[in-house]
């Protein structure tokens, strides 16, 4: 991820583009921290660092307005680097700009006609993606869409598909766009299922860690075996050992081991030095179709 920054004319401003968006529309500006952890996990982060006065998120960048030396505040040498990885941190741990959902943060700043293409993608994926996903193991809903390039955001819950995660993916895809000829992209993130909010009785699938190996597995690993039916899934993390579920043409696969051994643990080992062991928690000789019993 690539931060980009401009310095302004007041020499206690600055700001700082992630290349992505941050707000729908419109902006929103922060001058009490208190306020900021109510209403906005970006904004609670950036004050979070010391020296910090003001934050202001529009939809494209974000505005820091720090102490004045004049009044003991820090040099921006040495804020800039805390509020990058501020920033950086955010976005890899998939958290949403304001707190709310979507109803509540976004919808409001539609314009009538991009309301009109919201709320046919709310229907798509209510009455016709999302049904077939629930019968599959998982789950979907509308988060955003920037009408300025034709982009709508779904968040999904892929951990318990039956299926692999990026065919799927294509699929819903090529149904947004067949349906709704002025979007041009569909991104999904990951769905924050509830689970993952109260930490339930695996907190380790919580933490930086286990972002950077889904991440892995949903953009690496997995296109790489969809090819033959399977899917990798994280189970858990607990110290240095990985728990992964092999699925869909990976369960019962004779091959299972090495792809695991060779390939797998090597990637996220690679990705997450910290990890020193992965292990598979597969049922192997269960399931509708595994390769081999016994």
């Amino acid at each position: 991820m690539f931060i980009q920054t401009l310095p302004s004319e007041n020499e206690d401003r600055m700001q700082f583009l992630p290349g992505r968006q941050v707000m729908i529309k419109g902006s929103v500006s922060f001058e009490d921290a208190e306020e900021a952890r109510l209403k906005s996990p970006l904004a609670s982060r950036l004050f979070d660092i010391p020296g910090i006065r003001a934050v202001e998120l529009d939809e494209e960048s974000v505005t820091i307005t720090k102490i004045p030396t004049s009044e003991n505040g820090a040099l921006w040498i040495q804020l800039k680097p805390m509020v990058l990885a501020a920033v950086m941190d955010h976005y890899m741990a998939g958290m949403p700009v304001l707190n709310g959902s979507a109803d509540e943060v976004s919808l409001e700043n539609y314009s009538p006609a991009d309301m009109e293409i919201v709320n046919a993608v709310r229907t798509l994926v209510e009455e016709r993606i999302r049904p077939q996903l629930l019968d599959d193991g998982g789950d979907i809903s509308f988060k955003s869409y920037d009408p300025t390039e034709g982009l709508i955001v779904l968040e999904m819950d892929s951990s318990g598909l039956n299926t692999p995660a990026f065919g799927t993916q294509i699929k819903i895809e090529n149904t947004v766009k067949h349906f709704m000829p002025a979007v041009t992209r569909v991104k999904f993130d990951r769905m924050q299922v509830e689970s993952d909010i109260v930490n339930g009785d695996r907190p380790g699938l919580n933490t930086p860690e286990a972002e950077t190996i889904r991440v892995l597995l949903e953009t690496r690993i997995n296109p790489a075996i969809a090819a033959h039916g399977g899917v990798i899934n994280l189970i858990d993390i607990q110290g240095e050992i990985a728990y992964v579920e092999m699925a869909g043409g990976c369960q019962g696969c004779g091959m299972a081991d090495a792809t695991l051994k060779q390939g797998v643990e090597v990637e996220i080992k690679k990705a997450v030095p910290a990890i020193e062991t992965v292990l598979d928690v597969t049922d192997h000789a269960g399931g509708a179709n595994p390769y081999y019993v016994g």
